[in-house]
């Protein structure tokens, strides 16, 4: 038979870990059974394990894991979550799928309590097979009559169990009637014994029965496939007793199997039912030792049995094959099992196509033996023997192996990580489990804890960066103080082994065979392990090759080129092949400037390899060589063996076919990535060590053909590459440095050991990181690539596909391969991508590539290097080779070259874009605008310089690129956005310096409209941005008119009281600045205009609006009226908002009820005067041209008081006017300061424009409070001073009303003598002229009169009173006749 390998996959690689759906029983009061924790044993490894396959359903693995508690159904045909069911009770073996009518799954089980269970699972065309909801009753139980039960349990079909009894019973269930969502199934139990019952008596008495105690209990059980009409059961005991059961008769026939091989000869024709007994039972476990199957050339079930013979030194066992005819079990043939099999156990067999299929335990190892059945002795000779498969060699991280590691260069905490990280070495699961478990195990030591152990994960892999060596502590010498850096690493080695066997020996037990079976065509045979799930393939040369040189078999002629270097490999040893390893590695990667056979001659001098070679050794290497004879058609030879793929692998294949293949799931990229993996190394180590004969034959080698060298570098830099992305785990290569902990690092640093983890794809928990579904790069680049029916098929057309392979020259990369490094790049793998770019020759595709990639990484002035220097390559001009241009071409977007340097740089600018670099998205730009054809509509373009410029703070550059744009549109457009990013930049400096010659409108609308719309608290304060523009530009008007607005604006914001004083002040700022502005205009033109909105009905003053009797046929219709502002009203604004903001500033508690942001100017005032704030009280009067009658009479008021009690002046405030720096220099007492004040502020406020209204005021408040005391003479003689002659009316009219008649006397007669005074300088020339306000005179006789109590003084007053009235009337009447 054709030779096969065993490739696998890792099932916690392909699956997440789903939550199980509770399953209840019915019974009450079940025992609680603690689940067995086994540290090498974690509850996701199965137990058992089977395979079923049906066309509707595909390939389904069932497996129970959870320590026998839970039902695991995976699906190998669909890509969708586990389903997975968490059992009260241990699951007996064996559970079995069945499908029902092609429209339910069922899987039937029983549990150790005796329950029986159908767990339905609905089938839909075109859904999923099954979605894991836990609210569904998934479930029906049964329980049994006999109630627990420990037996082998067979599931016959849909209707029918076979439970296994001790003593060889069988129970048979029949299903009466299945149940529905809302009611279990109903069962009928019926009991078969294997023997009479006399017997059955017999067999308890010793004497009469001599077969050892449990012989008779059953260990197989076994039925024919379905689907079927036969219903016998065949089942092989302890004893080796083979018995047929009939559905309904019970046992029918029996058989007793010898306990060694009866050798090749059939047995009689009628065997004995009862030979002599064997005296070792078989293992009282269930094992699988029956298999039945109906052949194709008959219509007769046959049996296949199977007795180990363990002890044999010749085979694990032999198999007799019979056929049921009726009621008889007709032996057939006996053969032994392989040789290979020797000391092995056999975990499951199964006859597929009249082919044998074995699955072997070979030392924990799967191990699959292959043969014909030969039906008679006649036909064992062309059967073609046993054919044995295994898995491929793989490197196992033992001390020797971690040892030879330790020889390449880097820490050993980096070597250590990066071997137990590849694919396939250690599951996700096992790496989790073995890094809890080291957790466990350092937390169970006395705290304090490492921080290591404290913190949580990302990733698994940075968990056991981070955590494995964290107890190592770095000591020192106690005599020198010296660091004991060797102990230290010695530590850290020993802990790193320790943890490489906790996995290995998890991962040793996850590789235990369970079961074997078939699925679909493309899966062929499969191979279920506890943790794995593997398939039987083709061997391809390089393996068959690579597994007979590692085995030292025996080969053909035309390999002896192969057997020398495989040799010459081993006797080398790892040291020295490591370092030859390196050096080539070395040489591919560099840029070839001279010969090949120069450059091996070099090699082999600097690193004196013929010193190190054993002299022997060389001799007899020189002497096969001499017996091969042609040395260069061998090595091509061997060439094509490393590049060659001999599974009828074609470059190309049909649209429709690729078309039509369906989409493999993803277990068989899985197992296509492994198996390409696998023969990738097995290339490899043939190709290093065609290399490694190159160094011998150094001397040699000019007289080679120089193509061949290089074929040969070519295609061991394409395996190099393969077997280093074969290498990478789930995500970016992580390569840790030095281990080091937190307080206690290693000499080596501990910042990388988890810097380059981030992209592994697993998650974090809470206490460390769990695993999810992680990749391999072969498994992600085998997706990309089409898959092929068939697994060796679909390995060699990926690695075909690669290119890697196929290059012919190590100048030139080609097509494939730059293809190939772009796809890495793309699936996000930079680190990979930059190592195999590295590999490859700086053409203009790999440029691309690489230039790309530092995009990726933010390398933004190497990829804009890179991809300046590429555009050469495009254009007219180009010089680029055919082969250069299609490698070039597959990366492009749409495969194609581009035409023009135009188009590339445009291509080049939108990576940059995408990638939000604006500066190098600039600088193409303006190289494809350089370059642009004639007539060619560049408006797009110029727009992105512009606004890139701008949006990289370039304004200089923003504004020329703009100016010099010949789109006058573009300019509009763009004129606001480059304005609005230097105001929001703080740039308003480099914005003045700008001219904007033709633009100054624009520049004007666009900071107008801003300075209407946007919120004048918040930066940028466009409306002062536009105040510069105007002045920096002559526009006061404008400018006046622009800080009006704000204030406008902000006064429209000033709702809420808490932010009253912000804005206040922002608002007399705006105010201060439009009247200085306004100010500078000529004075006959101080004024601004600006239409009526709604906010102007709410100000403090009635504007003035422009007439609105123009004809509207003059103007556009909708013009809105238009409203009138002068300075002055400016001016009256500020002085109101500052009144408002004193007083807001004295009595906070105006702010809250809104009152003092709506009080007139007199009430303003007046709260002003009763705050004692007088000189603002007055300044404020002042500008809203107040009466301060009240304010006076405030004032009096106060000096009053302090001339009553000068120390009030203590518990008043006196801030604003007596202690100010001017009336704090005055001499005097408060009160004189008072006076004083009051004084001073009467002669600047009160004259004869105000008729001398607040001194009337002043002295109506002195003689209100005190009559008895005369008022300030000063105050008095103002008065009587004046020009006014009603003044010394209005003094007499005072003094009467307050009952003063002496000074009313006095101020008449005084009155009466200035009178007279005027008569007798100036003659009247008027009878007015002689006017006095007799009546009032009178009045102050009656009054003089009527009082009693006048002083002496006053009757004095009033005797001269009344002499001065008859003189007068003496003098008048003598004017009188004169008059006339």
């Amino acid at each position: 038979m054709e030779p096969s390998i065993l490739v696998a996959s890792q099932l916690s690689a392909l699956f997440p870990p789903t939550p199980p759906i509770a399953v209840h029983s019915s019974q009450k009061d079940l025992p609680s059974l603690p689940r067995p924790n086994e540290p090498a044993h974690p509850h996701e490894h199965a137990a058992f394990s089977s395979i079923f396959h049906s066309p509707p359903t595909g390939t389904i693995l069932l497996r129970v894991t959870g320590a026998g508690f839970v039902l695991e159904l995976l699906s190998l045909s669909d890509d969708i979550p586990p389903l997975r069911f968490d059992f009260p009770a241990p699951i007996l073996p064996s559970p079995s799928i069945v499908l029902s009518e092609s429209d339910e799954l069922h899987v039937l089980l029983a549990t150790r309590f005796g329950s029986l269970y159908r767990i339905v699972v609905p089938i839909r065309d075109g859904a999923p097979l099954w979605t894991p909801l836990p609210n569904r009753r998934w479930y029906r139980e049964y329980v049994l009559q006999a109630g627990s039960i420990d037996g082998l349990v067979h599931v016959q079909g849909t209707h029918s169990v076979l439970i296994a009894l001790p003593g060889g019973s069988l129970l048979r269930l029949e299903a009466d009637a299945l149940g529905s969502d809302t009611q279990d199934d109903v069962w009928r139990e019926t009991r078969s014994d294997a023997r009479s019952f006399l017997h059955s008596i017999a067999s308890l008495l010793p004497a009469l029965h001599s077969a050892p105690p449990g012989g008779s209990d059953i260990v197989s059980l076994s039925t024919h496939p379905q689907p079927t009409d036969i219903g016998n059961v065949w089942t092989l005991s302890r004893d080796r007793h083979l018995r047929m059961w009939a559905a309904r008769g019970g046992c029918v026939a029996e058989y007793a199997l010898p306990s060694t091989a009866p050798g090749r000869s059939v047995p009689a024709r009628n065997p004995s039912p009862s030979p002599a007994n064997p005296s070792v039972l078989l293992p009282p476990e269930p094992q699988r030792l029956i298999c039945v199957f109906t052949p194709e050339h008959s219509d007769d079930p046959h049996v296949l049995a199977f007795i180990p013979t363990e002890g044999s030194l010749s085979s694990g066992g032999f198999f007799q094959l019979f056929v049921a005819n009726g009621d008889v079990l007709k032996p057939l043939t006996v053969f032994e099992a392989s040789e290979t099999s020797v000391h092995c156990h056999l975990q499951d067999f199964t006859v597929l196509d009249d082919t044998l299929y074995t699955l072997w335990d070979k030392q924990g190892q799967s191990m699959v033996d292959v043969r014909g059945l030969a039906w008679d002795a006649s036909e064992e000779q062309i059967t073609g023997g046993w054919s044995s498969a295994t898995y491929a060699q793989e490197a196992e991280l033992t001390p020797a192996y971690m040892d030879e590691l330790l020889l390449l260069p880097g820490s050993a905490a980096e070597k250590f990580f990066d071997a137990i990280m590849r694919p396939g070495i250690f599951s996700p699961l096992t790496l989790q489990t073995a890094i809890t478990q080291y957790i466990d195990t350092c937390r169970s030591l006395p705290p304090p804890y490492p921080p290591q152990l404290l913190v949580s994960y990302a990733t698994v892999g940075e968990q056991i960066a981070s955590v494995v060596g964290c107890t190592v502590q770095r000591t020192k010498d106690p005599k020198t103080g010296a660091h004991l850096d060797e102990n230290y690493w010695n530590a850290l080695k020993r802990d790193w082994e320790g943890f490489i066997a906790r996995c290995r020996e998890i991962e040793r037990n996850g590789r235990w065979p369970l079961a074997i079976g078939r699925g679909s065509p493309d899966d062929g045979v499969i191979v279920v392990e506890r943790e794995r799930v593997a398939s039987l393939a083709g061997e391809d040369l390089p393996l068959r090759l690579h597994r007979q040189l590692s085995s030292s078999e025996t080969m053909d002629s035309q390999f002896a080129l192969l057997e020398l270097l495989w040799t010459m490999r081993t006797r080398l040893g790892p040291r020295l092949m490591l370092s030859l390893e390196g050096r080539l590695n070395d040489v591919v990667h560099q840029e070839i400037a001279f010969s090949y056979a120069d450059i091996i001659q070099d090699q082999v001098r600097v690193s004196s390899f013929r010193e190190q070679v054993d002299e022997g050794l060389e001799s007899w290497i020189l002497g096969r060589l001499q017996g091969i004879g042609k040395i260069q058609e061998a090595a091509r030879f061997v060439l094509d063996i490393i590049g060659g793929f001999d599974k009828e692998v074609k470059r190309e294949e049909e649209d429709a076919e690729l078309l039509s293949r369906p989409i493999s799931p993803d277990w068989l990229r899985a197992l296509t990535a492994s198996y390409a993996s696998t023969s990738i190394h097995a290339r490899y180590d043939i190709a290093l060590a065609l290399v490694t004969l190159l160094f011998f034959l150094a001397d040699d080698l000019h007289e080679w053909d120089q193509g061949l060298l290089a074929e040969v570098f070519v295609v061991f830099r394409g395996i190099a590459m393969l077997r280093y992305v074969a290498r990478q785990p789930a995500g970016e290569n992580a390569a840790p440095a030095a281990q080091g902990q937190t307080g206690a690092p290693g000499p080596g640093g501990d910042d990388e050991v988890v810097a380059k983890l981030r992209n592994m794809h697993v998650s974090a928990s809470t206490r460390g990181a769990k695993f999810q579904p992680a990749h391999p790069l072969v498994h992600r680049l085998v997706h990309l690539y089409a898959h092929s029916q068939g697994l060796p098929v679909a390995a060699h057309r990926f690695l075909d596909a690669t290119g890697l392979l196929q290059s012919l020259s190590p100048a030139h990369a080609t097509r494939l391969e730059v293809l190939f490094c772009e796809r890495v790049r793309v699936l996000g793998y930079r680190e990979v991508a930059r190592e195999v770019l590295a590999w490859l020759p700086r053409t203009p595709g790999v440029t691309y590539v690489l230039a790309r990639l530092w995009l990726d990484e933010g390398r933004y002035d190497d990829a804009a290097s890179a991809m300046e220097i590429l555009a050469g390559s495009f254009g007219s001009h180009s010089a680029l080779s055919y082969d250069d241009q299609e490698a070039l071409a597959v990366v492009l977007p749409g495969e194609k070259v581009f035409a023009t340097q135009f188009d590339f740089y445009l291509h080049v600018a939108d990576l940059f874009k995408a990638a939000l670099t604006t500066y190098h998205d600039v600088f193409f730009t303006q190289l494809a605008l350089s370059v642009a054809p004639p007539g060619l509509d560049t408006l797009a373009l110029w727009h992105g310089i512009v606004k890139g410029l701008t949006d990289l703070g370039q304004y200089e550059d923003a504004y020329t690129a703009l100016v010099s744009s010949p789109y006058e549109r573009l300019k509009r457009e763009c004129t606001s956005q480059l304005l609005y990013r230097m105001c929001e930049e703080n740039a308003v400096d480099r914005l003045m310096a700008l001219n904007f010659a033709g633009l100054a409108e624009e520049v004007e609308d666009a900071l107008a409209f801003k300075a209407r719309n946007a919120d004048p608290r918040i930066r940028p304060f466009y409306s002062r941005i536009l105040y510069t523009w105007y002045v920096s530009r002559g526009d006061y008007r404008s400018a006046a008119l622009t800080m009006y607005q704000r204030a406008r604006k902000l006064a429209a914001l000033t709702g809420d009281p808490a932010a009253f004083a912000e804005l206040a002040e922002l608002q007399l700022e705006a105010y201060v600045v439009a009247m200085n502005s306004l100010a500078l205009v000529d004075s006959k033109n101080q004024w601004i205009t600006l239409p009526i909105t709604g906010e102007t009905g709410h100000e403090p003053r009635k504007r003035r609006r422009l007439s609105r009797h123009i004809p509207e046929s003059k103007y556009a219709l909708g013009r809105r009226d238009a409203e009138l502002v002068e300075l002055k009203d400016m001016q009256y604004e500020y002085a109101l908002l500052a009144a408002r903001v004193e007083l807001a500033r004295r009595d906070p508690t105006l702010l809250p009820s809104g009152a003092g942001l709506s009080l007139p100017p007199p009430s303003i005032v007046l709260r002003l005067a009763q705050a004692s704030r007088f000189n603002t009280a007055m300044a404020a009067a002042r500008s809203l041209d107040v009466d301060m009658s009240d304010l006076f009479g405030h004032l009096t008021s106060r000096c009053l008081r302090l001339s009553r009690n000068p120390d009030s002046v203590m518990s008043e405030d006196t801030s604003d006017w007596l202690l100010t720096d001017k009336i704090s220099s005055w001499h005097g007492t408060p009160a004189e300061k008072g006076w004083r004040y009051l004084r001073q502020s009467l002669e600047r406020h009160d004259g004869p424009q105000t008729d001398y209204r607040y001194t009337k005021v002043a002295l109506e408040t002195i003689m209100a409070f005190d009559r008895a005391s005369p008022p300030p003479p000063w105050l008095v003689h103002t008065l009587e001073a004046s020009h006014s002659e009603h003044h010394p009316e209005y003094l007499i009219r005072t003094c009467l009303r307050f009952e003063m008649l002496e000074c009313a006397l006095d101020h008449t007669l005084g009155m009466m003598r200035r009178s007279d005074t005027r008569l007798t300088d100036d003659l009247p020339k008027t009878a007015a002229a002689t006017w006095l306000p007799y009546t009032l005179i009178d009045q102050v006789l009656v009054a003089a009169d009527a009082q009693s109590d006048l002083s002496p003084r006053g009757r004095g007053l009033l005797g001269d009173l009344r002499t001065e009235i008859a003189s007068r009337m003496k003098r008048v009447q003598k004017f009188s006749p004169a008059a006339a």
